[in-house]
């Protein structure tokens, strides 16, 4: 069985205020490109279809349009898409029904017949080009590690995820009588993979040891982090985001196509993703803030890129910085978007050891700022933002 394995599309994501319609145009154009090449029996699409829970019209829009002109490139290929955590499972699903007419599934939740979990709508049956049966990926949609739903009455909710998975492996092993090879899908964190880049802050990244997936896959096709990596010694990958969703993604970006025979290691093959407007931090050391407008003011006026302005900070942010760093791309096509302050030797942080939480409930948010800001800037909070901190705090207990 023959894949094309991508997630984490973040499809209606604004970087910066900046729309990123054209670059999520140029990824869906060179995918579209590789299933009409790869001819693959199977499209997989695992999590974080778009940004946000709540994606304008205009944006699903996009998603439908495109969906369908990547089928009509292999309109044999069978599509799978799953739900990740920054998608709404019900809004993913409204056209579900439509989609199963075109030989496209969806599965945003997981469902129930009668009072159980209804796994069999997970466990989608791949037929190759001659019309017969190749493969099964199941497909698991995100779910939060302690929401995983209950296959006895009453069962105790920390045992449910094992319990659940366990059912999986269960029902695909009575399903696939022909030993035929099993793609797994999953948009979670499994313990130990490399995260760099990834804004944990978004989403939440609770991590799965990889043992609690017992579930007898050949692959398994995982979203949700977005460097590509292939771990458990080369059975499971993450095939990473398509483009950037921070600066800190500085690394390349792909899709995977994967031939995936039973109790064999897949083949993995990946296409770097070529993106029109590619993030980058300028200058690549550390200098003074000067010094990096001047440097710039030297980026060539036909470059498309997003920039991020490195710049040592010797005391506070200037005044000036945003103008500064606005005026010196003015005229060109790169898009300013923020700095990224180094702190001088001269000023060391004043947060040396962590803190546990118990001191961090006995601090006033105003304390908590103060602290946030002697790390961040090397300096003590001005008077009048600190009092603007404190009139805050007071309007917010007041009401």
């Amino acid at each position: 069985m023959k894949i094309i394995h991508t997630s984490d599309w973040h499809l209606g994501q604004e970087f910066y205020t900046y729309d990123r319609t054209e670059e999520h145009e140029a990824f869906l154009s060179q995918l579209r490109d590789i299933a009409d090449r790869e001819q693959p029996d199977a499209l997989v699409i695992c999590g974080d279809i778009y940004h946000t829970a709540t994606p304008s019209n205009s944006v699903m829009r996009f998603f439908t349009d495109w969906l369908d002109r990547i089928r009509q490139a292999c309109p044999q290929m069978q599509i799978i898409v799953t739900a990740g955590n920054h998608d709404s499972s019900s809004r993913l699903e409204i056209t579900r029904s439509l989609w199963a007419h075109l030989g496209v599934t969806v599965i945003g939740r997981i469902e129930k017949k009668g009072d159980r979990p209804d796994i069999d709508r997970m466990l989608v049956p791949i037929y190759g080009k001659d019309g017969r049966k190749c493969g099964y990926v199941i497909a698991l949609p995100h779910i939060f590690p302690n929401n995983f739903p209950p296959l006895e009455e009453d069962a105790p909710r920390e045992g449910r995820r094992k319990a659940f998975m366990s059912a999986i492996g269960n029902r695909i092993r009575e399903l696939n009588s022909e030993g035929l090879p099993v793609v797994m899908t999953a948009h979670l964190a499994i313990a130990g993979s490399d995260m760099s880049g990834h804004e944990t802050q978004i989403g939440g990244l609770e991590c799965t040891a990889m043992e609690e997936i017992a579930v007898p896959y050949d692959y398994l096709a995982l979203g949700h982090i977005h460097f590509p990596q292939t771990i458990h010694g080369g059975r499971a990958r993450y095939c990473g985001s398509p483009l950037p969703v921070s600066f800190d993604e500085h690394y390349p970006h792909s899709v995977s196509s994967v031939i995936v025979e039973k109790d064999r290691m897949p083949q993995i093959h990946t296409t770097e993703i070529t993106n029109p407007w590619p993030v980058k931090t300028i200058p690549g050391h550390k200098c003074s803030f000067s010094e990096a407008i001047r440097i710039l003011r030297e980026f060539p006026a036909e470059e498309k890129a997003y920039i991020r302005v490195r710049a040592t900070l010797e005391d506070v942010p200037p005044a000036n910085a945003m103008t500064s760093a606005a005026e010196a791309l003015a005229g060109k096509k790169a898009r300013f978007c923020t700095f990224k302050w180094d702190r001088s030797e001269n000023h060391a942080s004043a947060v040396t050891e962590h803190i546990d939480a118990d001191t961090i409930r006995s601090m006033s948010p105003v304390e908590l700022a103060a602290m946030y800001y002697r790390d961040r800037f090397g300096t003590e909070m001005g008077t009048a933002m600190r009092s603007l901190m404190e009139e805050t705090v007071r309007n917010i207990n007041q009401q």
